[in-house]
């Protein structure tokens, strides 16, 4: 079993940034590839960003590519996900999710969930 719990998002205006983290406790986090995801109001969840277990690999959606940057510390079982340039169609509850195996922005194939976090960008 794996907990997630995110912080640091917020209200920021639009050009701006935040820095979203993700502690993890429980099992290995260093054997886990992380992602983060996001859900505004009245749509679906969508992928944002993923991170292999050792932080050799990243993918990007297409709409955050060049703006977020996502990383881990496996010696602090912390993933981030560095946002800049952040646009009001960022706003949403941003959620880190962890597991087993390759990396993938498919949130399907994702066993452990945060309760997630709000970030708003306003405009």
């Amino acid at each position: 079993q794996v907990q997630l719990v995110e912080s640091g998002g917020g209200l920021v205006q639009a050009g701006g940034s935040l820095r979203l983290s993700c502690a993890a406790s429980g099992r290995t986090f260093s054997s886990y590839a992380m992602g983060w995801f996001r859900q505004a109001p009245g749509k679906e969840r969508e992928s944002v960003a993923s991170i292999k277990w050792s932080g050799g690999s990243t993918y990007y959606a297409d709409s955050v590519k060049g703006r977020f940057t996502i990383s881990r510390d496996n010696a602090k079982d912390t993933v981030y996900l560095q946002m800049n340039s952040l646009k009001p169609e960022d706003t949403a509850v941003y959620y880190c999710a962890a597991r087993r195996g390759a990396i993938t922005l498919a949130a399907t194939s994702y066993e452990y969930w945060g309760q997630g976090t709000q970030v708003t960008v306003s405009a």
